[in-house]
């Protein structure tokens, strides 16, 4: 405490275990102290350059952040390279400096009310400060319908937000600043040539990222899928490391479609990894209301459930997990972005034609079906692009208006709804930027400040933290980051077949059935699960007439959403999990945060 300002900090101790690394931090003369979250990966080099100058009570991290605060102000920021969410206070100044990482992946929410500045990690815990309103926002329901999470800055209540990624923010006694970038990224299809030099780059980038981020006074292991990313990864933390790599990989019961075990195995054998494997059965939706508590509120994303038992188990093993995270968004790896770019190649009149073709085959009963997915690139080809994108990714894009209650429409103005995708689609470049706006690298943009930001981060983070596991992300290092922003479109897709520029990086070094992969993706079996096993979970939290959906929902709409669904006339198990977690958020928050989830 000193004078209006308190901190307080409940640590994970993973670099000096020692209580002189326990927070809140001060410096030597007690001016600055810090609460701080998350990892800064060049503390080492930033550390020698200020040992001279200061003296440091801990081997951690944190105090790194203060001394160099205290030599370069605010500015300090900009060096700092990691994932991160703190405050310092500036006892001299009378301020209080907020920062959060580059690309989002630690969270920092604030309330900044009447005579009342609140931050904190969580939306509870300013729930539980009796001066910060515990007020849903309604105007957030028809956000969360259409994307599956609340944009960012947006919350689910009333005048709490999220402090944007790369940001910094000021409060004092007299007010508060507005949030300021201290880092932006723009992703453009590059002019860069000598493709073996840029795979000779890339590797060198990645075994750096990842050297990085093996520092940990605890066990540490890596998050195993059988995907390309992760397989990357545990390679290079297999050449760095000075044992046999943890490796963990989850599994579902009887959903071969959703199984990647093994392929995990294939690489797990490659690299002599000390290799674990969980099974998920169907029972995990009873995790349904956990989930909601430890998101904060409703979450479309339905692979929060094998993420959370994936945590869960690994835990048991290790403190600190590695990841593949931020491959996808950062080197183009999702086949929705070459859709939009091919479809801005089209004649209009082909999807017309497509879809009246497509439309005589019965709609496939999984949805990860290629017919599936042809009659959705078809049907959506005719909007524009930020429409057409969104139908391919929302929840309820379309057919919003007549789900909702009549007062919620004037929430769900269509500009409302896009704002989050058009600003970074239709961005102007800025003067002197080197290559081309392109489709992709456009799609790219957009996908690195929402889809990443808002769901994989979100997810991965309260899953993980969940449990007490730090998960980290080599892909999403600064340098990593800034080198694929800037690569040319002929390295990241062509014909539908993206990441090429990793996939010739790592030939030679990952199997060749792992090179040859396409996009899998981390569910969970849903669709088969709805129709069986959990049809009557379904029926009974979304069927009732006593569902607290109703007081934003229409029930006409919902009972024949599910309906479908069990008649196998659509897969439409991501729009059913959407309307669970709302259930279960609208059930249990208002005892927030007094009690834990319900059971």
């Amino acid at each position: 405490m000193d004078g209006p300002l308190g901190l307080g900090h409940r640590r994970l101790s993973i670099i000096d275990l020692s209580e002189a690394a326990h927070e809140p931090l001060t410096n030597e003369d007690g001016t600055l102290w810090l609460v701080f979250n998350g990892e800064i990966y060049n503390f080492r080099e930033l550390r020698r350059e200020l040992e001279g100058r200061h003296r440091f009570r801990s081997q951690g991290d944190g105090e790194t952040i203060l001394h160099l605060y205290e030599e370069r102000g605010e500015e300090a920021v900009r060096a700092l390279d990691g994932m991160f969410a703190f405050a310092l206070w500036d006892a001299k100044r009378r301020r209080l400096l907020l920062a959060r990482d580059r690309s989002g992946k630690k969270p920092l929410f604030y309330y900044d009310g009447p005579g009342l500045f609140a931050f904190a990690s969580e939306v509870k815990a300013l729930l539980a400060h009796p001066d910060v309103p515990h007020e849903r926002d309604d105007s957030a329901l028809p956000l969360y319908l259409t994307y599956g999470y609340v944009p960012t800055p947006g919350t689910f209540y009333r005048g709490i937000r999220a402090l944007p990624p790369g940001h910094l923010l000021v409060a004092s006694e007299t007010g508060t600043e507005s949030p300021r970038p201290y880092w932006k990224v723009r992703f453009r299809d590059g002019r860069l040539d000598g493709d073996g030099q840029l795979e000779e780059r890339f590797r060198d980038l990645l075994r750096q990222a990842v050297a990085r981020r093996l520092v940990a006074d605890v066990p540490l292991g890596a998050f195993l899928s059988g995907g390309l990313d992760s397989a990357t990864v545990v390679a290079f933390m297999s050449e760095a490391a000075s044992g046999r790599v943890k490796t963990f990989t989850i599994g579902f019961a009887g959903g071969r479609e959703y199984d990647e075990r093994e392929h995990a195995r294939v690489v797990a054998e490659r690299f002599g990894t000390e290799h674990t494997e969980f099974v998920v059965e169907p029972k995990a939706l009873d995790l349904v209301d956990r989930l909601v508590w430890h998101h904060d509120g409703p979450f479309g994303d339905s692979s929060a459930i094998p993420t959370y038992l994936l945590s869960e188990l690994t835990r048991a093993h290790v403190t600190v997990a590695l990841n593949g995270d931020g491959g996808d968004e950062v080197f183009g790896g999702y086949l929705r972005m070459y859709g939009g770019a091919l479809s801005e190649r089209l004649p209009r009149w082909t999807f017309r034609a497509a879809t009246a073709a497509l439309g005589l085959l019965p709609e496939p009963k999984d949805r990860k079906h290629p017919l599936r997915f042809a009659k959705r690139f078809a049907e959506a080809g005719s909007l524009p692009l930020v429409e057409r994108y969104l139908r391919w990714n929302g929840y309820f894009s379309a057919g919003l208006l007549d789900l909702l209650r009549p007062e919620l429409h004037t929430h769900a103005q269509r500009d409302r709804l896009l704002a989050s995708y058009r600003e970074p689609l239709e961005r102007p470049a800025e003067p002197g930027q080197e290559g081309r706006s392109s489709t992709l690298s456009r799609l790219l943009q957009l996908n690195f400040e929402t889809y990443l930001l808002d769901d994989l981060n979100v997810k991965m983070d309260r899953m993980s933290m969940a449990h007490a596991l730090e998960t980290r992300s080599p892909f999403l290092d600064t340098a990593v980051i800034e080198f694929g922003a800037s690569l040319p479109d002929r390295l990241r897709m062509r014909l539908g077949r993206g990441k090429l520029l990793l996939r010739r990086a790592m030939r030679g070094i990952l199997p060749e059935s792992i090179l040859a992969r396409g996009k899998m993706g981390f569910g969970a079996p849903l669709g088969a699960w709805f129709r069986g096993e959990l049809d009557a979970f379904v029926r009974e939290r979304l069927l009732q007439s006593t569902s607290p959906i109703y007081e934003y929902l229409r029930p006409e709409p919902v009972a024949a959403l599910v309906s479908a669904h069990r008649r196998a006339a659509a897969d439409l198990s991501p729009q059913i999990w959407a309307l669970l977690t709302l259930e279960s958020w609208l059930r249990q928050e208002g005892s927030w945060p007094r009690h834990g989830p319900t059971r």
